[in-house]
Protein backbone atom coordinates (compact mmCIF):
# COMPACT_ATOMS: atom_id res chain seq x y z
CA UNK A 1 0.00 0.00 0.00
CA UNK A 2 2.52 2.40 0.80
CA UNK A 3 4.79 1.26 -2.25
CA UNK A 4 1.43 2.10 -4.38
CA UNK A 5 1.74 5.95 -2.54
CA UNK A 6 5.24 6.24 -3.09
CA UNK A 7 4.51 5.61 -6.89
CA UNK A 8 1.36 7.86 -7.24
CA UNK A 9 3.96 10.69 -5.63
CA UNK A 10 6.39 10.40 -8.07
CA UNK A 11 3.79 9.94 -11.00
CA UNK A 12 2.33 13.16 -9.80
CA UNK A 13 5.76 14.93 -9.54
CA UNK A 14 6.86 14.14 -12.94
CA UNK A 15 3.65 15.22 -14.57
CA UNK A 16 4.08 18.55 -12.78
CA UNK A 17 7.98 19.36 -13.90
CA UNK A 18 6.34 17.88 -17.11
CA UNK A 19 3.63 20.41 -17.44
CA UNK A 20 6.40 23.19 -16.20
CA UNK A 21 8.92 22.37 -18.43
CA UNK A 22 5.97 22.06 -21.40
CA UNK A 23 4.75 25.88 -20.05
CA UNK A 24 8.48 26.75 -20.27
CA UNK A 25 9.49 25.96 -23.03
CA UNK A 26 6.43 27.34 -25.31
CA UNK A 27 6.82 30.87 -23.50
CA UNK A 28 10.29 30.93 -24.65
CA UNK A 29 9.28 30.07 -27.87
CA UNK A 30 6.98 32.63 -27.92
CA UNK A 31 9.06 35.47 -26.05
CA UNK A 32 12.22 34.45 -29.01
CA UNK A 33 9.13 34.94 -31.97
CA UNK A 34 7.89 37.84 -31.05
CA UNK A 35 11.26 39.48 -30.33
CA UNK A 36 12.81 38.51 -33.58
CA UNK A 37 10.29 39.86 -35.38
CA UNK A 38 9.70 42.91 -33.42
CA UNK A 39 13.94 43.65 -33.82
CA UNK A 40 13.22 45.03 -37.61
CA UNK A 41 10.53 47.12 -36.87
CA UNK A 42 12.62 48.60 -33.82
CA UNK A 43 15.56 49.34 -36.23
CA UNK A 44 13.19 50.92 -38.79
CA UNK A 45 11.47 52.91 -36.48
CA UNK A 46 14.83 54.15 -34.98
CA UNK A 47 15.44 54.60 -38.86
CA UNK A 48 12.54 56.86 -39.01
CA UNK A 49 13.05 59.01 -36.53
CA UNK A 50 13.34 62.27 -37.97
CA UNK A 51 10.00 62.00 -39.88
CA UNK A 52 6.99 63.30 -39.27
CA UNK A 53 4.15 60.87 -38.36
CA UNK A 54 1.50 63.62 -39.60
CA UNK A 55 1.10 65.50 -42.39
CA UNK A 56 -0.24 68.30 -40.04
CA UNK A 57 3.04 68.40 -37.74
CA UNK A 58 6.08 70.78 -39.37
CA UNK A 59 6.88 69.02 -42.67
CA UNK A 60 10.68 69.67 -43.34
CA UNK A 61 10.58 72.53 -46.49
CA UNK A 62 12.85 70.99 -49.15
CA UNK A 63 16.17 72.05 -50.36
CA UNK A 64 16.71 74.40 -53.51
CA UNK A 65 19.79 74.13 -55.33
CA UNK A 66 22.45 75.55 -53.42
CA UNK A 67 22.71 79.54 -52.99
CA UNK A 68 26.45 79.43 -54.66
CA UNK A 69 25.31 77.71 -58.03
CA UNK A 70 23.35 79.46 -60.54
CA UNK A 71 19.91 79.11 -60.17
CA UNK A 72 17.33 76.53 -61.72
CA UNK A 73 14.09 77.62 -63.21
CA UNK A 74 11.08 75.18 -64.01
CA UNK A 75 8.97 76.44 -66.56
CA UNK A 76 5.11 75.49 -67.39
CA UNK A 77 3.95 76.65 -71.07
CA UNK A 78 0.91 76.25 -71.33
CA UNK A 79 -1.75 76.42 -74.20
CA UNK A 80 -5.37 75.84 -76.27
CA UNK A 81 -6.11 74.65 -79.23
CA UNK A 82 -4.20 76.16 -82.16
CA UNK A 83 -1.38 76.98 -79.97
CA UNK A 84 0.78 74.15 -80.73
CA UNK A 85 3.53 75.95 -83.20
CA UNK A 86 3.71 79.09 -81.32
CA UNK A 87 4.36 77.41 -77.66
CA UNK A 88 7.61 75.49 -79.56
CA UNK A 89 8.77 79.17 -80.45
CA UNK A 90 7.80 80.46 -76.76
CA UNK A 91 9.96 77.01 -75.61
CA UNK A 92 12.65 77.07 -78.09
CA UNK A 93 13.24 80.49 -76.93
CA UNK A 94 13.40 80.07 -73.09
CA UNK A 95 15.43 76.59 -73.35
CA UNK A 96 18.31 76.05 -71.47
CA UNK A 97 19.99 72.76 -70.37
CA UNK A 98 19.95 73.56 -66.60
CA UNK A 99 15.88 74.40 -66.31
CA UNK A 100 13.40 72.66 -66.38
CA UNK A 101 10.02 72.46 -68.64
CA UNK A 102 6.60 70.74 -68.47
CA UNK A 103 4.59 72.04 -71.53
CA UNK A 104 0.69 71.57 -71.72
CA UNK A 105 -2.04 71.79 -74.64
CA UNK A 106 -5.61 71.61 -73.29
CA UNK A 107 -8.33 68.78 -74.30
CA UNK A 108 -9.71 71.32 -76.62
CA UNK A 109 -6.76 71.21 -78.94
CA UNK A 110 -7.18 68.50 -81.62
CA UNK A 111 -5.68 65.05 -80.60
CA UNK A 112 -3.52 65.80 -83.69
CA UNK A 113 -2.17 68.65 -82.35
CA UNK A 114 -1.51 67.44 -78.95
CA UNK A 115 0.19 64.24 -80.95
CA UNK A 116 2.73 66.43 -82.91
CA UNK A 117 3.53 68.74 -79.67
CA UNK A 118 3.83 65.54 -78.20
CA UNK A 119 6.47 64.02 -80.68
CA UNK A 120 8.23 67.03 -80.76
CA UNK A 121 9.08 67.00 -77.56
CA UNK A 122 10.24 63.28 -77.54
CA UNK A 123 12.16 63.28 -80.74
CA UNK A 124 13.82 66.68 -80.42
CA UNK A 125 17.62 65.89 -80.43
CA UNK A 126 18.46 68.13 -77.58
CA UNK A 127 15.46 67.59 -75.25
CA UNK A 128 16.09 64.01 -76.10
CA UNK A 129 19.39 64.40 -75.08
CA UNK A 130 19.19 66.30 -71.68
CA UNK A 131 15.19 65.05 -70.69
CA UNK A 132 14.61 68.36 -69.12
CA UNK A 133 11.43 69.02 -71.37
CA UNK A 134 8.44 66.70 -70.99
CA UNK A 135 4.62 66.78 -71.82
CA UNK A 136 1.79 66.69 -69.74
CA UNK A 137 0.66 64.16 -71.12
CA UNK A 138 -3.04 63.39 -69.39
CA UNK A 139 -3.97 67.08 -70.89
CA UNK A 140 -6.87 68.97 -68.56
CA UNK A 141 -9.58 71.15 -69.97
CA UNK A 142 -8.80 74.70 -69.24
CA UNK A 143 -11.58 77.35 -68.83
CA UNK A 144 -9.49 80.62 -68.87
CA UNK A 145 -11.79 82.38 -66.49
CA UNK A 146 -12.17 79.20 -64.51
CA UNK A 147 -11.03 77.26 -61.69
CA UNK A 148 -9.29 74.74 -64.13
CA UNK A 149 -6.72 77.23 -64.70
CA UNK A 150 -5.64 77.05 -61.08
CA UNK A 151 -5.65 72.67 -61.10
CA UNK A 152 -3.81 72.77 -63.98
CA UNK A 153 -0.94 74.66 -63.29
CA UNK A 154 -0.75 73.03 -59.89
CA UNK A 155 -1.02 69.75 -61.59
CA UNK A 156 2.33 70.95 -63.97
CA UNK A 157 4.02 72.55 -60.30
CA UNK A 158 3.18 68.44 -59.40
CA UNK A 159 5.16 67.02 -62.06
CA UNK A 160 7.50 69.39 -61.91
CA UNK A 161 8.25 68.80 -58.60
CA UNK A 162 7.90 64.78 -58.66
CA UNK A 163 10.49 64.40 -61.99
CA UNK A 164 12.25 68.26 -61.94
CA UNK A 165 14.79 67.41 -59.73
CA UNK A 166 15.97 70.68 -57.72
CA UNK A 167 14.92 73.65 -58.89
CA UNK A 168 14.71 77.18 -57.35
CA UNK A 169 11.40 78.79 -58.89
CA UNK A 170 8.45 77.67 -60.86
CA UNK A 171 7.36 80.32 -63.35
CA UNK A 172 4.11 79.94 -65.41
CA UNK A 173 3.78 81.06 -68.88
CA UNK A 174 1.07 80.66 -71.67
CA UNK A 175 2.22 80.57 -75.77
CA UNK A 176 1.29 83.90 -75.62
CA UNK A 177 3.83 85.02 -73.74
CA UNK A 178 7.62 85.69 -74.67
CA UNK A 179 11.05 86.40 -73.80
CA UNK A 180 12.32 90.00 -73.86
CA UNK A 181 15.95 88.41 -71.96
CA UNK A 182 17.94 85.36 -72.87
CA UNK A 183 18.60 82.54 -70.21
CA UNK A 184 22.06 82.60 -70.48
CA UNK A 185 23.99 85.36 -72.38
CA UNK A 186 26.29 85.36 -75.22
CA UNK A 187 24.51 87.78 -77.56
CA UNK A 188 26.33 90.79 -78.60
CA UNK A 189 24.15 93.97 -79.00
CA UNK A 190 25.30 97.25 -81.13
CA UNK A 191 26.43 99.91 -79.20
CA UNK A 192 23.94 102.37 -81.22
CA UNK A 193 20.83 99.93 -79.83
CA UNK A 194 22.43 99.67 -76.13
CA UNK A 195 22.92 103.48 -76.23
CA UNK A 196 19.43 103.96 -76.90
CA UNK A 197 18.83 101.93 -73.66
CA UNK A 198 21.28 103.92 -71.56
CA UNK A 199 23.97 101.69 -71.63
CA UNK A 200 27.37 100.79 -74.09
CA UNK A 201 28.13 97.95 -76.23
CA UNK A 202 28.08 94.32 -74.53
CA UNK A 203 26.45 91.65 -74.04
CA UNK A 204 22.73 91.26 -73.44
CA UNK A 205 20.78 90.67 -70.42
CA UNK A 206 20.85 87.17 -68.73
CA UNK A 207 18.11 86.07 -66.46
CA UNK A 208 19.44 83.00 -64.37
CA UNK A 209 22.94 85.84 -63.90
CA UNK A 210 20.74 88.16 -62.57
CA UNK A 211 18.87 85.79 -60.08
CA UNK A 212 21.93 83.90 -58.94
CA UNK A 213 22.00 86.96 -56.30
CA UNK A 214 18.29 86.91 -55.78
CA UNK A 215 17.41 85.38 -52.66
CA UNK A 216 15.13 82.28 -52.91
CA UNK A 217 12.97 82.11 -50.57
CA UNK A 218 11.53 85.32 -52.65
CA UNK A 219 7.81 85.02 -54.28
CA UNK A 220 7.15 87.58 -57.38
CA UNK A 221 3.71 87.84 -57.31
CA UNK A 222 1.53 91.15 -58.31
CA UNK A 223 -1.10 90.84 -55.52
CA UNK A 224 -3.00 93.74 -53.75
CA UNK A 225 -5.68 93.35 -50.59
CA UNK A 226 -8.19 95.76 -52.32
CA UNK A 227 -10.07 94.44 -54.36
CA UNK A 228 -12.66 96.95 -55.29
CA UNK A 229 -15.00 96.20 -57.92
CA UNK A 230 -14.30 92.33 -57.73
CA UNK A 231 -15.99 91.87 -54.23
CA UNK A 232 -19.63 92.48 -55.96
CA UNK A 233 -18.58 90.86 -59.71
CA UNK A 234 -16.13 87.85 -58.70
CA UNK A 235 -15.80 87.22 -54.78
CA UNK A 236 -19.78 87.03 -54.00
CA UNK A 237 -21.38 85.42 -57.53
CA UNK A 238 -20.93 81.71 -57.61
CA UNK A 239 -19.76 80.43 -60.93
CA UNK A 240 -19.61 76.56 -62.17
CA UNK A 241 -16.70 75.65 -64.48
CA UNK A 242 -18.03 72.77 -66.41
CA UNK A 243 -14.24 71.55 -67.16
CA UNK A 244 -14.41 70.04 -63.50
CA UNK A 245 -16.90 67.45 -64.63
CA UNK A 246 -17.29 67.22 -68.49
CA UNK A 247 -15.18 66.32 -71.14
CA UNK A 248 -16.99 69.60 -73.41
CA UNK A 249 -15.63 72.48 -73.41
CA UNK A 250 -18.50 75.18 -72.40
CA UNK A 251 -18.49 78.69 -70.87
CA UNK A 252 -18.90 79.30 -67.35
CA UNK A 253 -22.05 79.99 -65.81
CA UNK A 254 -23.90 81.73 -62.54
CA UNK A 255 -25.46 80.30 -59.88
CA UNK A 256 -28.51 82.64 -58.85
CA UNK A 257 -27.71 83.20 -55.12
CA UNK A 258 -24.68 85.41 -54.00
CA UNK A 259 -22.29 84.41 -51.20
CA UNK A 260 -20.76 86.37 -48.77
CA UNK A 261 -17.17 87.81 -48.83
CA UNK A 262 -15.11 85.04 -46.40
CA UNK A 263 -14.00 86.15 -42.66
CA UNK A 264 -11.32 82.93 -41.91
CA UNK A 265 -9.26 84.83 -44.20
CA UNK A 266 -8.34 87.75 -46.49
CA UNK A 267 -9.01 87.86 -49.83
CA UNK A 268 -6.27 88.85 -52.35
CA UNK A 269 -6.10 89.70 -55.88
CA UNK A 270 -3.79 90.31 -58.58
CA UNK A 271 -1.70 89.01 -62.13
CA UNK A 272 -2.24 85.09 -62.79
CA UNK A 273 1.53 85.02 -63.88
CA UNK A 274 4.45 84.74 -61.47
CA UNK A 275 7.58 83.53 -60.48
CA UNK A 276 7.15 81.20 -56.97
CA UNK A 277 9.79 80.08 -54.70
CA UNK A 278 9.92 76.04 -54.66
CA UNK A 279 9.41 76.23 -50.66
CA UNK A 280 5.77 78.25 -51.25
CA UNK A 281 4.84 75.65 -54.54
CA UNK A 282 5.86 72.60 -52.00
CA UNK A 283 3.41 74.21 -49.63
CA UNK A 284 0.61 75.03 -52.10
CA UNK A 285 1.32 70.90 -52.98
CA UNK A 286 1.22 69.45 -49.41
CA UNK A 287 -1.04 71.96 -47.81
CA UNK A 288 0.13 70.87 -44.40
CA UNK A 289 -1.94 73.58 -42.43
CA UNK A 290 -4.84 72.86 -44.67
CA UNK A 291 -4.67 76.53 -45.66
CA UNK A 292 -3.91 75.58 -49.63
CA UNK A 293 -6.88 73.27 -49.96
CA UNK A 294 -9.47 74.92 -48.07
CA UNK A 295 -9.08 78.38 -50.43
CA UNK A 296 -8.72 75.95 -53.76
CA UNK A 297 -12.50 74.95 -52.45
CA UNK A 298 -13.56 78.44 -52.01
CA UNK A 299 -11.75 79.83 -55.44
CA UNK A 300 -13.79 76.67 -57.28
CA UNK A 301 -16.65 79.05 -57.38
CA UNK A 302 -14.71 82.25 -58.27
CA UNK A 303 -15.00 84.22 -61.22
CA UNK A 304 -11.24 84.86 -62.68
CA UNK A 305 -9.97 82.03 -60.00
CA UNK A 306 -6.23 82.39 -61.32
CA UNK A 307 -6.41 86.42 -60.43
CA UNK A 308 -7.09 85.00 -56.85
CA UNK A 309 -6.23 81.60 -55.01
CA UNK A 310 -2.08 81.52 -54.83
CA UNK A 311 -2.20 85.37 -53.77
CA UNK A 312 -4.83 84.85 -51.28
CA UNK A 313 -2.74 81.60 -49.86
CA UNK A 314 0.10 82.74 -50.07
CA UNK A 315 -1.04 86.03 -48.13
CA UNK A 316 -3.08 84.53 -45.39
CA UNK A 317 0.35 82.08 -44.71
CA UNK A 318 2.17 83.31 -41.69
CA UNK A 319 5.53 81.50 -43.11
CA UNK A 320 5.29 83.30 -46.59
CA UNK A 321 3.10 86.62 -46.29
CA UNK A 322 6.53 88.23 -45.93
CA UNK A 323 8.34 86.65 -48.95
CA UNK A 324 6.27 88.51 -51.50
CA UNK A 325 7.63 90.41 -53.95
CA UNK A 326 4.57 92.93 -55.32
CA UNK A 327 5.73 92.32 -59.32
CA UNK A 328 4.56 89.27 -61.66
CA UNK A 329 8.16 90.40 -64.49
CA UNK A 330 5.75 91.21 -67.19
CA UNK A 331 5.14 94.02 -69.67
CA UNK A 332 1.49 93.86 -70.10
CA UNK A 333 -0.63 96.67 -71.98
CA UNK A 334 -3.55 97.34 -70.08
CA UNK A 335 -6.90 99.31 -70.87
CA UNK A 336 -7.11 101.97 -68.30
CA UNK A 337 -9.08 100.63 -65.88
CA UNK A 338 -8.15 97.25 -67.02
CA UNK A 339 -10.29 95.10 -69.04
CA UNK A 340 -10.53 91.24 -68.80
CA UNK A 341 -7.76 90.78 -71.81
CA UNK A 342 -4.57 92.63 -71.92
CA UNK A 343 -4.13 94.22 -75.58
CA UNK A 344 -2.22 92.47 -78.09
CA UNK A 345 1.38 93.85 -78.37
CA UNK A 346 2.10 95.26 -81.85
CA UNK A 347 5.82 97.05 -83.01
CA UNK A 348 4.16 100.32 -81.53
CA UNK A 349 4.70 99.13 -77.93
CA UNK A 350 8.69 97.93 -78.61
CA UNK A 351 10.56 100.33 -77.16
CA UNK A 352 7.94 100.87 -73.87
CA UNK A 353 8.54 96.77 -73.46
CA UNK A 354 12.25 97.07 -73.32
CA UNK A 355 12.22 100.40 -71.59
CA UNK A 356 10.14 98.00 -68.40
CA UNK A 357 13.01 96.03 -67.39
CA UNK A 358 10.83 92.95 -67.66
CA UNK A 359 12.22 89.85 -68.39
CA UNK A 360 8.41 88.30 -70.32
CA UNK A 361 6.13 89.93 -72.32
CA UNK A 362 2.39 89.67 -73.47
CA UNK A 363 0.10 89.04 -75.20
CA UNK A 364 1.16 88.07 -78.46
CA UNK A 365 -0.27 87.10 -81.40
CA UNK A 366 0.82 84.61 -83.68
CA UNK A 367 3.31 85.46 -85.61
CA UNK A 368 3.15 88.99 -84.76
CA UNK A 369 6.30 91.13 -86.18
CA UNK A 370 7.40 91.94 -82.86
CA UNK A 371 8.38 88.46 -81.98
CA UNK A 372 10.86 88.45 -85.03
CA UNK A 373 12.09 92.10 -83.97
CA UNK A 374 12.53 90.61 -80.47
CA UNK A 375 14.51 87.38 -81.97
CA UNK A 376 16.86 89.43 -83.59
CA UNK A 377 17.50 92.19 -81.39
CA UNK A 378 17.05 90.85 -78.04
CA UNK A 379 17.45 87.43 -78.22
CA UNK A 380 19.65 87.06 -81.24
CA UNK A 381 17.53 83.50 -82.20
CA UNK A 382 16.05 82.64 -85.73
CA UNK A 383 12.61 81.20 -86.98
CA UNK A 384 14.47 77.53 -86.04
CA UNK A 385 16.91 77.67 -84.00
CA UNK A 386 17.97 78.14 -80.22
CA UNK A 387 18.82 81.26 -77.98
CA UNK A 388 22.86 81.08 -78.03
CA UNK A 389 24.74 81.39 -74.61
CA UNK A 390 27.85 80.07 -72.84
CA UNK A 391 26.36 76.67 -73.00
CA UNK A 392 25.43 77.10 -76.97
CA UNK A 393 28.00 77.63 -79.48
CA UNK A 394 25.89 80.66 -81.95
CA UNK A 395 27.69 79.50 -85.22
CA UNK A 396 25.92 75.67 -84.45
CA UNK A 397 22.47 76.90 -83.45
CA UNK A 398 20.55 75.27 -86.62
CA UNK A 399 22.75 71.98 -86.64
CA UNK A 400 20.54 68.98 -86.58
CA UNK A 401 22.33 67.61 -83.78
CA UNK A 402 22.26 70.93 -81.60
CA UNK A 403 23.31 69.02 -78.44
CA UNK A 404 26.93 68.04 -80.16
CA UNK A 405 27.48 71.82 -78.95
CA UNK A 406 26.78 72.09 -75.55
CA UNK A 407 29.77 73.31 -73.26
CA UNK A 408 29.28 74.19 -69.71
CA UNK A 409 26.19 75.13 -68.70
CA UNK A 410 26.65 76.63 -65.30
CA UNK A 411 28.89 79.00 -67.02
CA UNK A 412 27.54 82.37 -67.27
CA UNK A 413 29.22 85.60 -69.00
CA UNK A 414 26.92 88.48 -68.91
CA UNK A 415 27.48 92.01 -69.74
CA UNK A 416 26.74 95.37 -69.21
CA UNK A 417 23.10 94.67 -70.96
CA UNK A 418 22.33 92.38 -67.61
CA UNK A 419 21.79 95.82 -65.72
CA UNK A 420 18.58 95.98 -67.48
CA UNK A 421 16.90 93.02 -65.40
CA UNK A 422 19.24 93.57 -62.41
CA UNK A 423 18.04 97.05 -62.14
CA UNK A 424 14.06 96.27 -61.92
CA UNK A 425 14.94 93.19 -59.61
CA UNK A 426 17.45 95.55 -57.24
CA UNK A 427 14.73 98.49 -57.47
CA UNK A 428 12.08 96.67 -55.95
CA UNK A 429 13.99 95.14 -52.95
CA UNK A 430 14.97 98.00 -52.23
CA UNK A 431 12.49 100.31 -52.74
CA UNK A 432 11.19 102.44 -49.41
CA UNK A 433 7.94 101.10 -49.39
CA UNK A 434 8.88 97.31 -50.21
CA UNK A 435 7.60 95.85 -46.99
CA UNK A 436 4.40 98.01 -46.66
CA UNK A 437 3.50 96.65 -49.89
CA UNK A 438 4.19 92.75 -48.70
CA UNK A 439 0.30 91.70 -48.83
CA UNK A 440 -1.29 94.85 -48.24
Amino acid sequence: METNKQQRKKWFLSLVLSLLLLTLLILFSIFVSTDSSSLPSLYRTRGRVEEPRFVESKLRVSSTSSSESVPRIAYLISGSVGDGETLKRTLKALYHPRNQYAVHLDLEASTQERLELANFVKNEPLFAKLGNVRMVVKANLVTYRGPTMVTNTLHAAAILFKEGGLWDWFINLSASDYPLVTQDADRFVPLSLLVAWGGGGGRMPDLLHTLSSTPRHLNFIEHTSDIGWKEDQRAKPVIIDPALYSVNKSDLFWVTEKRNVPTAYKLFTGSAWMMLSRQFVEYLLWGWDNLPRIVLMYYANFLSSPEGYFHTVICNADEFRNTTVNHDLHFISWDNPPKQHPHFLTINNYEEMVESNAPFARKFGCNEQLLDKIDTELLGRNEHGYVPGKWFDRTNSNTTKPYSAIKNITELKPGPGAERLKRLINGLLSAEDFHTKQCS
